[in-house]
């Protein structure tokens, strides 16, 4: 079964100036499968990257949401932040709160807020189904990387 935990950012206020993030903590608690909510100014920092592990060895999470920026930013920083908890770094889903609620809707909070539970639901029903990967390596034939195309 899944233990789903979701950590929610501030961003300073780049995320919370547009977007209710009590709110969101709030919607996310009620969601199936999801044992642990957080927020914090700015989970992408070193006490929030280690906030995340604590909470993946205290509640026994098997899966992590992540409401913050861009995962074009920060996934490789969260899926080594999972992987240190020893948790598959692709158990892992990241809702984009700056991108799709903050910039869009910067002055009107009841849309962005409702947007955001919006996104942070879907990325806990992704992250429910999600099975582990495990990185496949596969060989390379320095003969075909030399050869001149026709």
């Amino acid at each position: 079964m899944a233990r789903i935990g979701v950590f929610l950012c501030h961003c300073g206020s780049n995320i919370a100036g547009a977007v209710n993030i009590p709110e969101v903590a709030e919607a996310a608690r009620k969601l199936p499968q999801v044992v642990y909510v957080e927020d914090n100014k700015f989970t992408c920092s070193d006490p929030g990257q280690a906030s995340i592990q604590k909470a993946i060895a205290e509640h026994k999470l098997n899966r992590v949401v992540i409401g913050a920026c861009s995962p074009r930013m920060h996934e490789p920083t969260f899926r080594r932040t999972v992987a240190g908890a020893s948790l598959n770094p692709y158990l892992l889903e990241i809702a984009n709160l700056r991108e799709h609620c903050s910039w869009v809707h910067p002055d009107q909070v009841e849309e962005a807020t409702s947007k955001a539970i919006d996104l942070v639901r879907r990325a806990v029903a992704r992250v429910a189904w999600q099975e582990p990967l495990s990185p496949k390596h596969v060989g390379i034939t320095r003969r075909a990387l030399a050869s001149k195309p026709p």
